[in-house]
């Protein structure tokens, strides 16, 4: 696999060669064109200049001029708690692997690192663009997480947000009860893109010539009282959870009458 970028690490007067690589796996995806529906030929999209009707071309040169200092370096310029970052920060995560004699100090700063319990705060030019980036221990390596500045995000006050309402004891003791109901460890194995693989399902299915037809949806019920939805949702996991548990009673007892 070859390195997305290849520059150097640097934190005080330290810094060592490395290649950035991605971490992520892109999937299997759908993609569509638009047809010319009177003879099925694909509609293609051109730069233009809407003013002289000319199509403009970007050079290399032209990059090259924009370019800020330490394109090909990584330059760590704060180590902040890890838990002072919000989530909204965060972008795309890549491998950072050491490249030739760096291994030592790549290995030390992991390690620096995951003893502070802090993460290091630089910039990275990626794709003509600079962007904020955290490193973090993971595993034996170390994770860039691409970030967004400050500037990029809307403040929640630029929003028409309601006043939250007070909740009553009782909606908090039932609230705070289905959320340990449904605690457990983050397992992401278990979620998958159900809507991508019901729209290669039907594609194939009309490439096959077969009628399809839309799923019935049902309208979410009307909440009249907040104390009895939440009753509802308690009982929801305890039944689902009592027909597990008859289930495997059941196929015991057929194990039971087998041997």
């Amino acid at each position: 696999m070859r390195p997305l970028w290849k520059g150097l690490v640097t934190f005080g007067l330290v810094s060592f060669p490395v290649g950035l690589y991605s971490a992520t796996r892109r999937q299997a995806e759908l993609h569509f064109r638009l047809l010319h529906e009177k003879d099925q030929a694909p509609i293609d999209y051109r730069r233009f200049c809407t003013e002289e009707d000319v199509e403009v071309d970007w050079t290399d040169e032209d990059f090259e001029r924009a370019r800020v200092a330490g394109t090909h370096t990584i330059e760590i310029r704060d180590f902040v708690p890890a838990g002072d970052i919000d989530f909204a920060y965060f972008e795309m995560p890549y491998w950072l692997v050491p490249d030739g004699p760096g291994r030592k100090a790549y290995a030390l700063l992991r390690e620096a690192l995951e003893e502070s319990g802090r993460v290091g705060i630089g910039t990275i030019v990626i794709r003509e663009r600079e962007r904020l980036l955290a490193l973090r221990p993971a595993g034996p390596g170390l994770m860039l997480t691409t970030m967004r500045f400050a500037s990029e995000l809307r403040a929640v006050d630029e929003l028409n947000m309601p006043q939250p309402a007070a909740a009553s004891k009782k909606e908090l003791a039932l609230a705070l009860q289905l959320v340990e109901t449904l605690a457990g460890p983050f397992k992401p194995e278990q979620y998958h893109d159900a809507y991508t693989e019901a729209l290669r399902a039907v594609i194939e299915a009309k490439i096959e010539g077969k009628k399809v037809s839309a799923p019935k949806t049902s309208r979410p019920p009307r909440v009249i009282s907040l104390v009895d939805a939440l009753r509802k949702s308690l009982a929801a996991p305890r039944a689902a959870g009592q027909a597990k548990t008859a289930v495997r009673k059941r196929a015991r007892r057929r194990e039971k009458k087998a041997a």
